[in-house]
């Protein structure tokens, strides 16, 4: 039998699990970052640099205190590692066992990798790397020896960097820092802490800890939605959210005739107030954004990154950032660092309909939200060139 909720009671849930508005952060500014990270399951990283990138300013959004160099320094101390969520991400390295799954997969040849397998050159690199230390890509692309581009559809890489991308995708490698943004790849034992759990988990354990990692993530979620771009899982989540339905781990929700599992516990938190009038400046990547349909859903929130768009087809720009405030989806703004001049050009603000009696007390909150997210991209002023007031 499930439990009635109204979409506002949902969002709370979603939101108190999202760490969102952010509490004050408990003990040092890296212990939070570290937290955060925990409490999320995951950070997406991504290549695009117009603002801060999306994994310092989605933990950003979780640690007011958060500074990029946190990640290196959790690196470091092996708290956190780079692997695959749904899609290039950090994740914290007491959930490392759980990626096995999917590096056995790609290893025996269950799952394809988007590059193809060249076993000789694998083994050469992996020669190399164990006999001279931590290597980037280029460290194979010098003097005589130099490969020869291999290019497929839109995506054009060398011969040696296919080979590092698919030891590090079946678990033979590991990134152990970033230089520049590159990739320095390590022997996996050379990596590991000493203590870790290594043992490959059974599809029980691996269902399991995938739905409790979203739910505890959060709030809510349904099968499809935690098998999110996991080829071959959602049967096998399906099948284990009916067994913990069954035992009281779990409980359904009904949220105007959408059904979602949760937590029982997590029902607590309809009892803890939001910071509405704290709002958040949200990367396209962040966790909470990046299932669209669920934003749809329960935000009523219609989202493209449009950035992936020819700019004549762009309705609000390369890269809108969605705005979170007073526990709705409010606003979008396309940015862009002008980092020269160290100015914020917000090209397009765009209000939600919603805001139609707001707005004087929204450009309050977002003058605010503005002077912490200056610091955040080392900007010291900003430029609004264009408002719109949806209908």
């Amino acid at each position: 039998m499930a439990e009635s909720i109204s979409q506002q009671q949902a969002r709370k849930l979603v939101l108190h699990a999202q760490r969102l508005p952010t509490a004050p952060a408990k003990g040092n500014a890296i212990t939070a970052t570290l937290n955060a990270l925990e409490a999320m399951g995951y950070v997406q990283i991504d290549t695009i640099s117009v603002i801060e990138r999306a994994h310092h300013h989605t933990l950003w959004n979780r640690n007011p205190k958060y500074q990029p160099h946190h990640l290196e320094q959790l690196i470091a101390q092996k708290h956190v590692f780079e692997y695959w969520s749904h899609a290039a991400a950090y994740l914290p390295m007491r959930d490392y066992r759980f990626t096995l799954i999917r590096k056995e997969a790609l290893k025996s040849g269950e799952l394809d990798h988007w590059y193809p397998r060249n076993p000789k050159l694998m083994t050469q690199v992996l020669s190399r790397i164990r006999n001279e230390g931590p290597l980037k890509a280029k460290n194979f692309d010098n003097g005589a020896s130099r490969l020869n581009k291999i290019k497929s559809g839109d995506w054009s890489s060398k011969p040696a960097k296919q080979a590092l991308e698919c030891l590090f995708m079946q678990g033979d490698l590991m990134i152990v820092k970033r230089d520049k943004f590159h990739k320095v790849y390590e022997l996996t034992e050379r990596v590991l802490p000493a203590d870790i759990n290594s043992a490959l988990p059974s599809q029980e354990e691996y269902s399991r800890f995938l739905i409790t990692r979203f739910l505890h993530a959060n709030g809510i979620g349904q099968a499809s939605e935690i098998a999110y771009l996991r080829k071959n899982t959602k049967n096998l989540i399906q099948h284990q959210l009916n067994i913990m339905q069954e035992e009281g781990t779990l409980i359904t929700l009904d949220v105007a005739g959408n059904y979602y599992f949760c937590l029982p516990e997590h029902l607590n938190s309809l009892n803890m107030p939001l910071r509405r009038k704290k709002m958040h400046i949200l990367s396209p990547f962040d966790n909470l954004l990046i299932q669209r349909k669920r934003m749809r859903t329960l935000f009523e929130f219609d989202y493209l990154l449009e950035c992936y768009l020819p700019q004549a087809k762009r309705q609000y720009g390369y890269f809108a950032l969605p705005i979170l405030w007073d526990a709705q989806l409010v606003a979008r703004m396309d940015c862009r660092v002008d980092r020269k001049d160290r100015i914020l050009h917000i090209y397009h603000l765009v209000l939600e309909p919603s805001l139609s009696k707001k707005v004087e007390a929204f450009h309050l909150a977002l003058a605010t939200a503005l002077k912490t997210f200056l610091t955040l991209n080392h900007c010291h002023d900003f430029v609004l060139h264009k408002t719109t007031q949806l209908s």
